[in-house]
This record gives structure tokens, sequence and C-alpha cells, in this order.
């Protein structure tokens, strides 16, 4: 996806660069894959304030991505790639065809670069290193970039999920393989995680300018105060 460059129409517009979403489906989610999300405003069950600098923004519901990637040998076709107002990142709707009830099998991933609609992506213990196509860490080759990495085998990936980042296989010991994380920490992980190859999509979000501290508010970030006089 490129950035977006607008006229200086007015003074909250002049600075605004955005990523071009043209390319992404203009309709809802499905509607089975999501579910509620209430605004805790920062507080918690106590109603203290817990995280600081949240408050209002735009009502949304929560889109249920498959970090797990356990239907394994099962090949699905990448039906739309889709906004999720939850992440960074862009998701893939996947389409894996009927189970035995003759009920449609439906699910999200997060959507890694060079994925495109029609798309076939597979998860196993070995499959092909292809992007979307996910694997246990010790099928995946040495020096391969993953994304949405397990810490724990079955846990669901917690590792590289936000906009354009991955991490790269850079070793295997004794059944743990090592992994280099983009701040350049590498980590010990157990073979049997799961992995999905390719970088995450969207990488131009980092060289967004917002503009105007209201398009802030609209994510529900309030103003941080730097405490400097």
């Amino acid at each position: 996806m490129a950035l977006k460059n607008y006229n200086p129409t007015s003074p909250g517009v002049r600075g605004l660069i955005l990523v071009d979403r043209s390319g992404l489906h203009k309709g809802g989610p499905i509607k089975a894959l999501t579910e509620g999300k209430r605004k805790t405003g920062g507080r918690n069950n106590k109603g203290h304030v817990t995280s600081r600098g949240i408050a209002g923004g735009h009502k949304q519901r929560y889109r249920i991505v498959d970090f797990k990637r356990r239907l394994w040998d099962v090949e699905g076709t990448v039906d739309r790639i889709e906004y999720d107002p939850n992440r960074t990142a862009f998701i893939a709707l996947v389409n894996y065809g009927n189970d035995e009830a003759g009920k449609e099998r439906l699910a999200y991933i997060i959507a890694p670069q060079r994925l495109a609609v029609g798309d076939k992506v597979i998860a196993g213990k070995k499959t092909d290193v292809k992007p979307g196509n996910a694997m246990e860490l010790a099928s995946m080759p040495v020096g391969t970039i993953v994304h949405n990495v397990e810490m724990k085998p079955g846990k669901g990936g917690q590792i590289a999920r936000s906009a354009g980042t991955y991490v790269q296989v850079v070793g295997r010991d004794r059944g743990m393989v090592i992994v280099r994380l983009n701040s350049g920490e590498q980590r010990y992980i157990h073979g049997n995680c799961m992995a999905t190859v390719g970088a995450v999509s969207n990488p131009d979000n980092q060289n967004t300018n917002l503009g105007k501290a209201g398009r802030n508010r609209w994510k529900g970030i309030r103003p941080l105060t730097r405490g400097v006089a």
C-alpha cells in the first residue's frame, strides 16, 4: 500500500499523510467473526485509571483473528483483505471451504506483505515457504522471515503482529529455534511453536502523519503532557 498526501485545503489537512486503503474491502466485516467491544477509558474493574491517555474514540467491533493456525493441511483461499480498527496490520479473510455439516469455514488471519486476493494459504507441520503459510518453527529454513510467532506451543502467535514487523529464523539448538527480533534481541523458542511466513502488511503505517490532534481523539488517544514548562 502507498501513502496518500493531501492538498492543504485546511490547517488540519496541510500535513496529513495517510495509508492509501483503496485496495481493501469496502464493506463491513463478517458478523460471525466479530464481537462487541466496550470502552474502558483506561479504567480497571475498580474504576481506577490503570492506563493513562485513553478516552472516547469511535465505536468499534473486535475482529476475531486466528492467531493459532491449528487447522492443519486444509487449503484456504484469500477472499479479501480488510481494514481492522483494532490493530495497525490489515487482516485477510480466508475461506477453507465447507465442513462435514456443509457449513462454510471462514477465518481472519493477519495479512502478510505480498498476499493478494485469490492466493492459497495452508497451515501444517511443514508447508511451502510462501507468504501466509504457517508451520512449526522447526520446519522453517534458517534465514526465513516470519511473523505471528508463538512463545508456547498452542498458545497462539504473540511476537511480530504489528504493521511491518517480522522476525528472522537464525539458527537451531537442541530442539529450540533461535529467532532475531526487530530490536536485534535473539530468543530461543521451542521448535513446535507455530509461525507464519512473511512480514506483516502495512509497513507504511510508521510514515503516516495525522495532521491534527482531533484525529488522535477519534482513535481514543488523549493528549500526552510531556511535563516541560
